[in-house]
C-alpha cells in the first residue's frame, strides 16, 4: 500500500518562505505523478503544482514564479514556496498515482488524476 506524508507547514509572514516535503513510502514504479493541492476553509480543493517521473512539472497560474516543485529522489518529492501571500493559507496534501497512469498538463493538476493522497499539512500566512 503506497503512503504519502506532508511536512514542513507551518506560519510565515506575507512574504516569507516554506518548504514542503511529501515523503511516499510502498511501491511506485516506473512511469508516475506528483501533485500538490490545497483547500482554504469553505474552498474546493485545488491543484496547483504537480511532477511526472520524467522531470514534466505543471504550474497554476496563482503560483506559477513563486512556487517550485522538485523531486530529491522517487520517494520524496518538494516544494519550495516563496513570496508567500496571505491567500496562501490553507490545508496544503500531496497526492500520487498508480504507475503508468499517463498525466500531463492540466491533468497534473486534476483531483481525479490521483490515486493516493497524504494527510496534509497546514500552511498559513499572516499579513
Amino acid at each position: 500500500q503506497v503512503q504519502l506524508v506532508e511536512s514542513g507547514g507551518g506560519s510565515v509572514q506575507a512574504g516569507g518562505s516554506l518548504r514542503l516535503s511529501c515523503a511516499v513510502s510502498g511501491y511506485i514504479y516506473g512511469y508516475y505523478c506528483i501533485g500538490w493541492f490545497r483547500q482554504a476553509p469553505g474552498k474546493e480543493r485545488e491543484g496547483f503544482a504537480g511532477i511526472v517521473s520524467d522531470g514534466t512539472k505543471s504550474y497554476a497560474d496563482s503560483v506559477k514564479g513563486r512556487f517550485t516543485i522538485s523531486q530529491d529522489n522517487a520517494k520524496n518529492t518538494l516544494l519550495q514556496m516563496n513570496s508567500l501571500k496571505p491567500e496562501d493559507t490553507a490545508m496544503y496534501y500531496c497526492a500520487a498515482t498508480r504507475g503508468g497512469i499517463y498525466c500531463s498538463g492540466d491533468s497534473l493538476l486534476a483531483r481525479v488524476t490521483y490515486n493516493y493522497w497524504g494527510q496534509g499539512t497546514q500552511v498559513t500566512v499572516s499579513s
